[in-house]
């Protein structure tokens, strides 16, 4: 087992992690209706193309472009009204615009033979029910789709891992897929532990506080994709510690533990996970504000998190370490982890070599993204419920002032 408080940085630890999981890999078949948040596990192809045809995005008429030049409101280019498109309807099959001739064309019908271009409907006047005056020429190509611009056939559509999105529902309809290849969620056990801890639905006595971690980590777990399991409170005691960890092993992918991680003479946890099996600790302690006592330990294959007790450091350490893995399976070097850069409102004080995670609330004024820090110790859940966000003070710096920007990662 690695010294206590030998600190590693966040990257530094999760090469650590990297380098002893086993990634479970098992797929199932899903409907697309109930793959929505899920993780893909093959890249997706397009068998055909979208759309399949060169289709109108206007409401007008089927025109040869070249009719229309020079066409004005004072001057309108007269065209013959020779045939009508109707929606679902192969349009080919009914003719072909000739020359000085305009097909009705509603949005989304199919462009005829002989047209490449749409008239929008504004732009013309009907003399009669066969003559129409176009008022605005158009090029060819205006207001069309043309087939495959969207999709083309045979192009890589979503890669594997890739988390679905509505819009990615939309896109696999789009080409025929009623249902994909996802992940099976990884299962995730949470455990709490500490004599101090009650059920919520308990009133505690003197000295007791109602377990908080189990559901917040819960609730992460579940934005995250994966599948928790709650194995409930136990006492600082290494024997049961011990039986509830191999249940959770047992079932589960990736197990949480909270508590029981910093100097106490009664915390078992790290003692506890390094007698596990293989390869065991392999760091205990990050170089992070909150979050510093934080445990990782991977048993056989099965990445094990010993969460600091405290809400706020177990959430911060949740979505550094634990995030990452449930939505990709693996650490990868994602520029948008933090995505967005706000000015922040007051000078904040950081020990160099330490990244400090700050929450802050988020908003806008005079058209700048503001970041103000929720000010509390790491055991007040409520400042996590006040914030919007989460910001992070680079390891090489000792502080940032005011005004200036900052990186933020959005809850």
């Amino acid at each position: 087992m690695g010294e206590l408080f030998q600190a590693r940085t966040v990257r530094e630890a999760r090469e650590l992690l990297g380098e002893h999981i086993k990634a479970t890999g098992l797929a199932e078949q899903v409907p697309l209706l109930k793959a929505m948040g899920r993780r893909l596990a093959q890249d997706l192809t397009a068998v055909d193309a979208v759309p399949g045809f060169d289709r109108s995005v206007v409401d007008g008429f089927a025109v040869r472009a070249r009719d229309t030049f020079g066409a004005t409101e004072s001057l309108p280019a007269y065209l013959d009204v020779t045939g009508e498109v109707y929606m679902g309807q192969d349009a080919a099959a009914t003719g072909v615009v000739g020359v000085g001739q305009a097909w009705r064309m509603p949005t989304g019908g199919m462009l005829p033979p002989g047209a490449d271009a749409v008239v929008m409907v504004e732009y013309t006047e009907e003399l009669d029910e066969l003559t129409i005056g176009v008022t605005k020429p158009v090029a060819p190509g205006d207001n069309i789709v043309f087939a495959g611009e969207d999709i083309a056939s045979g192009n890589g559509v979503l890669p594997r891992g890739h988390i679905l999105r509505p819009q990615d529902l939309g896109l696999l309809a789009a080409v025929g897929l009623s249902e994909v290849p996802v992940l099976v969620p990884t299962k995730v056990g949470i455990i709490s532990t500490g004599d101090e801890l009650v059920e919520t639905r308990e009133q505690p006595g003197p000295g007791q506080v109602r377990d908080i971690n189990s559901y917040a980590l819960y609730g992460q777990a579940v934005a995250a994709g994966a599948q928790p399991c709650i194995y409930g409170i136990v006492q600082d005691d290494f024997d049961l510690l011990m039986d509830r960890l191999k249940q959770a092993l047992s079932e589960c992918d990736l197990v949480l533990l909270s508590g029981g991680s910093s100097v106490g003479t009664r915390d078992v946890a790290a003692r506890a996970l390094d007698t596990l099996g293989s390869p065991g600790v392999l760091f205990h302690g990050i170089s992070i504000k909150p979050g510093k006592p934080t445990v990782g330990a991977v048993v056989e294959g099965k990445p094990v998190f010993g969460l600091p007790g405290h809400p706020v450091s177990a959430m911060v350490v949740f979505d550094l370490l634990v995030t990452p893995l449930l939505r990709h399976g693996f650490y990868v070097d994602d520029p948008l982890e933090f995505p967005v850069r706000a000015c922040l409102t007051r000078n904040m004080h950081s020990a160099s070599g330490r990244e400090d995670y700050l929450r802050v609330r988020l908003y806008q004024e005079n058209g700048t993204l503001i970041a103000d820090p929720v000010l509390g110790k790491s055991g007040l859940i409520s400042t996590m419920v006040r914030a919007g966000g989460l910001a992070r003070i680079a390891a090489e710096k000792e502080g940032i002032e005011a005004g200036e920007y900052i990186e933020v990662k959005l809850f």
